[in-house]
């Protein structure tokens, strides 16, 4: 029988400052002393869309934050290294804390003080939209990974913004709905690893999320911001604002928040300052605030005359860290007959076919970067292979959700060179006279704040534009043109001279809008395009997203059968299907499950047509697979970004192993998913899982998935053994367990060795298992490793709501070791906190 008097972890409410030196601080009050509140509060806000602002008189300069974060946004090209899930896919801390080093540099090469990252947020639901960004559905992966981002930037003198805190899990309303989460669920699942990254990297900065949670904006919730992560926590640092996030003055100065983004100020300035002279806000409040801004100033060297390191980005050695994570990353998930690697003594002919072959997409996020190059996979084999085997390419289908229309072939722009849309931009609010500015664009996308499109417009806060093209589709049939913008915009569409569509803003608008219109267009016929749009004041953000989406997959019949054909008279088949740039995306969620378009019938057909069939999935976020059966060989490539073609082609071709495992469940179907019935919700969205989220969820209902969580396929096969576990805890509440690891196989591999922890006794409900330490080796064939784990006290606890404190309960828990939450070799109990 449990012991119902737990034991109150010891240390978990206390926190160490982690302040600069004494000299440092010593500055910073007396620049405290010499500064009026004006410009305190001056501090608190941006300059512009990036900057902080300086005090000139004080000596204290201006810093410039980027969008991250696997890539350095804005400015020069920078290297783009494999998506947050892709790094989480690694299950490998070592490499990820060389991906910080590297992205810190990056940064640096461009003149920038604070990369905004990691996206930690947990993945609750397979369809939220910017599960790409970040790293799993378990708060112990994403903490470790976190941890290892965030030391290897800040080690080279750059900030990491940790973000979103928190319950950012879904885009769906995610500028005000509120996500209604226990504080048991908030403290295990959703703060876990923010906690984790918190305490042992020390962010610079932390970001507060857009939604609500349990009722308040996270930028004014004083239980998140002061009471746990300032105080509990004990972090030092900035906590700044997600990007218009903010939505008041006195609530958020006394919740905790420190800097509103963007700038000029809205919330803050002026109003700040009112709020302090009427005696809302207590003045120390403020000068809290700026302590931590001119903290964080200090941090980045903008206190003193210390010259920074210079930097360099895209060089060689990124280039060939970028493609040996993605390469880590790549999983394995079916392997029959040891369809992989590719034998080459039988391969004469490959065929490489579908939409993803001669780019992958790259889901579309703030996080995206400008990329010197992207090598595709259909490059990346035949630079491999060069003359040894005869690559035949056919796309086969298209997407078949949204079609970029600045493809070769499909829009032509009036004037000026190459393809995509003509843009003209006027200086006034009718495009009446000549255009200030004109430019080739490839697409009608784009989002400013405080910023102009171009020089010869005055002010950022009005102006218009034109966007003129020449649309040929090679398919008759209907599509469906798709315009999303902030609210304070006219924006019109216009086909072959007609108004067809347009939007203008209801009284008090204040989240996005657009429109959507049926076109019916006929193969080979020119259609003009134009796109007019007027910036009105009212609005500080200018945004506009066209999407260009196919209502039925028009000529396909003809794609499958010129795939099938030339798979039938290759030896093997590549068949290269995922997500288009449009499905995973900032600012939506997706709309189901399934690969879109006609991909499943074209898998089918090659698979009918070649047996030795293996599909490359390109996907930041779990996708049924109906076609499971009909193929040998699955592999999973996530966004492997610049360098992903050729890191595939290393793994189809067995130059480098599958190391990637899955950091999230992936079900057979959306309503066995925890959060099904609860997503994306309205004004709230009900967290009513709880605990049981991810693979917690599975084991706790005996749900089978379709490839559970930690799951990845090898070339090489690998043996446990001799696992060790002391009876009890020692005196300092520590657990040290260990095993054998042995490469059983002839190939050289990688194996993430998984330990679970379960406890059968518990007063409240826990998860069958959780996972609470792992380690990846890297082992030559036939060579083994001893495999060390440390535990502590934390390891065995949960929260308890009643006592506000983790709480270990005295009693028998189980150590589980596997390669997946599913596969558990070895297993043995312990007695706790007794």
């Amino acid at each position: 029988m449990r012991n119902k008097n737990p034991i109150r972890v010891a240390g978990e409410n206390s926190h160490t400052m982690k302040l600069l030196n004494p000299d440092m601080e010593q500055k910073i009050d007396a620049l405290l002393r010499q500064m009026t509140l004006t410009e305190k509060v001056s501090l608190l806000s941006g300059r512009d869309m990036w900057h902080t602002q300086a005090i000139e008189r004080l000596g204290v300069r201006e810093l410039m934050m980027s969008d991250g974060p696997h890539g350095v946004g804005g400015g020069e090209p920078s290297t783009g290294f494999p998506t947050g899930i892709a790094m989480g896919a690694t299950w490998n801390p070592d490499l990820i804390r060389s991906v910080g080093v590297a992205l810190g540099n990056e940064t640096l090469a461009n003149e920038k003080d604070v990369l905004l990252g990691p996206c930690v947020n947990i993945v609750r639901h397979p369809l939220a939209g910017r599960n790409f960004e970040t790293y799993s559905e378990d708060p112990c992966l994403t903490g470790e990974i976190g941890v290892a981002w965030v030391e290897g930037l800040q080690s080279v003198g750059v900030g990491a913004s940790l973000k979103h805190y928190a319950c950012n899990n879904q885009e769906t309303n995610r500028d005000r709905a509120s996500s209604v989460v226990d504080e048991r669920t908030l403290r295990e699942i959703y703060l876990a690893h923010f906690e984790t990254i918190v305490k042992r990297a020390n962010p610079w900065t932390v970001m507060a999320a857009y939604n609500r949670v349990n009722g308040l904006y996270a930028s004014e919730c004083d239980h998140l911001l002061n009471e746990i992560l300032k105080e509990e926590w004990g972090f030092d640092g900035v906590v700044v604002s997600d990007w218009g996030g903010n939505h008041t003055t006195v609530s958020s100065v006394r919740a905790g928040l420190d800097l509103e983004m963007p700038g000029p100020a809205k919330f803050f300035g002026s109003w700040l300052v009112e709020a302090v002279n009427n005696w809302q806000i207590a003045p120390e409040a403020v000068d809290e605030a700026a302590r931590r801004l001119l903290r964080l100033l200090a941090r980045a060297g903008k206190l003193d005359d210390v010259p920074r390191a210079a930097g360099e980005a895209n060089t060689p050695a990124h280039q060939q860290l970028a493609r040996v994570v993605a390469e880590e990353a790549i999983v394995l998930l079916k392997n029959e007959g040891g369809m992989l690697p590719l034998a080459m003594e039988k391969l004469d002919t490959l065929a490489v076919i579908g939409p993803t072959a001669e780019a992958t997409s790259m889901a579309i996020s703030s996080a995206s970067n400008k990329t010197p190059y992207r090598v595709g996979p259909l490059e990346g084999l035949r630079e491999a292979l060069k003359d040894r085997v005869k690559i035949e390419h056919e796309p086969g289908v298209d997407h078949s959700y949204e079609i970029m229309l600045n493809k070769v072939g499909w829009v032509k722009p009036p004037q000026g060179e190459g393809f995509g849309w003509y843009a003209e931009y006027f200086d006034n609010l009718d495009l009446s006279g000549e255009p200030v500015g004109t430019r080739v664009e490839a697409k009608v996308h784009f989002w400013r704040h405080g910023s102009v499109p171009c020089e010869g417009i005055k002010k950022w806060e009005q102006y218009s534009a034109r966007w003129n093209t020449t649309l040929t589709v090679p398919h008759t049939g209907r599509y469906l043109i798709d315009f999303a913008c902030a609210p304070n915009c006219v924006l019109r569409l216009f086909a072959d001279g007609q108004m067809i569509a347009s939007y203008k803003p209801e009284p008090g608008s204040a989240t996005l809008s657009g429109f959507a219109v049926d076109l019916d267009l006929a193969a080979g016929k020119p259609c003009q395009l134009r796109v007019e749009y007027i910036k009105l004041p009212a609005q500080e953000a200018a945004f506009a997203k066209m999407r260009f989406i196919p209502l039925a997959n028009a000529g396909y019949e003809e794609g499958l059968k010129r795939a099938a054909d030339l798979a039938a008279r290759c030896d093997a088949a590549l068949v290269f299907v995922g997500l288009p740039e449009a499905l995973e995306t900032e600012g939506c969620d997706r709309p189901h499950m399934d690969l879109p378009g006609a991909q499943a019938e074209l898998i089918r057909a090659v698979a009918k047509a070649n047996p030795r069939t293996t599909v490359v999935l390109t996907c930041g976020a779990p996708v049924t697979m109906p076609w499971i059966e009909d193929v040998p060989a699955v592999v999973l490539a996530w966004y492997p970004n610049q360098e992903g073609g050729r890191a595939i082609a290393r793994i189809l071709l067995g130059e480098a192993e599958p190391g990637g495992r899955l950091p999230v469940t992936f079900p057979k179907r959306l309503e066995d998913t925890p959060a099904f019935g609860y997503f994306p919700g309205e004004r709230e969205v009900p967290y009513g899982e709880g605990i049981f989220v991810g693979y917690r969820h599975y084991d706790k209902r005996a749900i089978e998935p379709l490839f559970p969580f930690g799951f990845g396929l090898s070339y090489t096969r690998f043996e446990y053994s001799d696992l060790r576990v002391p009876p009890a805890l020692d005196a300092d509440q520590r657990l040290e367990v260990s095993l054998d690891v042995r490469n059983a196989g002839t190939r050289a591999g990688a194996e993430v060795v998984q330990l679970y922890v379960g406890d059968p006794q518990a007063s409240l409900p826990r998860p069958p298992k959780e996972l609470k330490a792992f380690k990846k080796v890297f082992l030559e064939p036939g060579e083994s490793q001893r495999i060390e784990f440390v535990l502590n006290a934390r390891d065995f606890s949960f929260y308890d709501p009643a006592r506000k404190a983790w709480v270990l309960e005295p009693g028998e828990f189980d150590i589980l070791i596997g390669r997946s939450s599913r596969d558990i070799f070895l297993q043995k109990r312990l007695q706790a906190g007794s």
